[in-house]
């Protein structure tokens, strides 16, 4: 497998969505759950507040793979959604290439404040001849 120089090992972004990211999400994607979009009642639920989709978080990672990879299709990907992210809290995003395996990606999105994982996953790019 060849990788440019400019390939990184890893990387780490930051970012903050708000509940607009949420409402345009749900708006794109017809997913307009109320714990999603309605504050008054997610307040009422054991969250307390909105929270993220778990594929508006997964469309900020693929972004991401894109920038840091381009030209790689994905391949496969596995995600899990353990702990939910919140509007306006910032989020960590952890990119790091498998030592053995240089077309995966191991990625992991954490809550800044306390690192809960929100989204952890591993995705497969294609092999660049």
């Amino acid at each position: 497998m060849n990788h440019s120089p400019e390939t990184p090992p890893g990387a780490v972004f930051k970012w903050t969505p708000d509940q607009a990211d949420f409402d345009a999400f749900a708006e794109l994607s017809g997913d307009d759950n109320p714990i999603h979009v309605d504050p008054a009642f997610s307040a009422r639920t054991r969250f307390g507040r909105t929270v993220s989709h778990g594929m508006l978080l997964y469309t900020r990672v693929f972004g991401h793979l894109d920038a840091l990879y381009p030209g790689r299709r994905h391949v496969m990907q596995s995600l899990m959604f353990p702990n939910p992210a919140y509007a306006n809290e910032e989020l960590t995003l952890t990119f790091l290439r498998n030592a053995d395996r240089p077309e995966v990606i191991d990625i992991e999105v954490k809550r800044s404040a306390d690192d809960a994982v929100t989204l952890s996953a591993t995705c497969t790019l294609e092999v660049s001849e």
